[in-house]
């Protein structure tokens, strides 16, 4: 399944809805060329919703991991949600789920956001 992803805004938060599979850099610099941007404009805020979202590798760790990066420069922070148990299991394994906020839903994860803001 090819790899995709959906950004809209809620509450003044970024969402990232990821979908497919992601396996390889190239395809998620579209997704990283978009984030820089919009904490180049301001935006800091990121919520990344693995709904849709099937399987990563250590590229796709490597893609949240700068998505945090960039959302904390600029005076932010990254929440992850609604993650699958394959991934689940990844970030556990990695520990990254010591590092992001990790929530069950996208509103729980809006709701994270506003009070650490």
């Amino acid at each position: 399944m090819e790899f995709n992803y959906q950004l809209k805004e809620k509450d003044g938060h970024v969402i990232i809805l990821l979908t497919g599979n992601l396996m390889e850099k190239n395809q998620a610099a579209g997704l990283m060329s978009e984030v820089h941007q919009l904490t180049e404009s301001g935006k800091r805020h990121f919520i990344v919703n693995f709904k849709d979202f099937k399987y990563m590798n250590s590229t796709g760790l490597s893609v949240l991991l700068n998505i945090l990066t960039n959302a904390r420069k600029a005076g932010g922070d990254t929440v992850i949600c609604c993650i699958p148990e394959k991934v689940k299991s990844l970030l556990s394994v990695t520990r990254l789920t010591d590092i992001f906020t990790v929530t069950e839903s996208e509103e729980n994860a809006v709701a994270a956001l506003t009070q650490g803001a």
